[in-house]
């Protein structure tokens, strides 16, 4: 029996509320079976990942965690990061790519972050909206949707957002779960079907799950469809095995 006016008007076209879509559950549960428990992150300050995240692009994660480690051993805080010289950064961010570019833009970030606050933090995005850190955070050079999700995400403001990186949108769009298109666009349909029952830590788990994915299996070039656990879900990989039933 209908105890109020809600419950007939949801229900009174006789048909029943969508059930969720549980794809990403499925897919969660694949990749953890096929590579176990990912180890918890250790968040680090809003800032700190900034820069990393900064640099990080087309670099291999453990090049970027490097010249990081390198940053801090050479500067000893950021302070004196953002007053060196862009000789002196370039320099010591030489093993990333695009280090001639990516001085300019992180020597600038640092000292418009100093400007715009009155300290080099970024401690003081805790107390607003994640949208609109984002499109703060997005405003500085070189700073687009994945690195603005990975700060939001990834570091001690932990908050639910996707940090699409090429290995990720290029899994997702293989997949099917999103027609190809940019990664703001991909990370917005995506996040319409993350469970709501996720963390943010358990968005940074599924991350590091899709990325390891698509670094040793879902590559680029050569992926390895036949190897790959999530194969009976992905439109790219029947395809794949039924032009080239005996590729790898």
């Amino acid at each position: 029996m209908l105890r109020d006016g809600m419950s007939e008007t949801l229900f009174s076209s006789g048909t029943a509320a969508p059930p969720p879509d549980g794809r990403l559950e499925e897919i969660h549960r694949l990749l953890l079976e096929y590579f176990g428990e990912q180890r918890p992150r250790a968040p680090w300050d809003p800032l700190s990942q900034f820069i990393y995240s900064l640099l990080s692009s087309r670099t291999k994660t453990e090049t970027t965690y490097a010249v990081v480690a390198k940053l801090r051993e050479r500067f000893g805080g950021w302070e004196n990061l953002r007053d060196a010289t862009l000789k002196e950064i370039e320099q010591a961010i030489g093993d990333v790519t695009f280090p001639e570019q990516k001085a300019v833009q992180l020597k600038g970030s640092l000292e418009e972050i100093t400007r715009r606050y009155g300290s080099l933090t970024l401690d003081f995005l805790a107390q607003y909206r994640t949208d609109k850190i984002r499109t703060w955070l997005e405003q500085f050079p070189g700073v687009g949707p994945k690195t603005s999700g990975a700060v939001v995400n990834f570091s001690t403001l932990r908050r639910r957002a996707l940090c699409m990186d090429s290995h990720h949108l290029r899994v997702v769009q293989r997949l099917g779960l999103t027609a190809r298109a940019d990664a703001k666009t991909t990370e917005e349909r995506l996040m319409r079907i993350v469970p709501e029952s996720w963390s943010a830590e358990r968005m940074d788990e599924d991350h590091q799950l899709v990325k390891q994915l698509g670094q040793t299996i879902c590559t680029f070039a050569d992926p390895k469809c036949r190897q790959c656990p999530l194969v009976g879900l992905c439109k790219h990989g029947q395809r794949q095995l039924a032009v080239d039933p005996a590729g790898p």
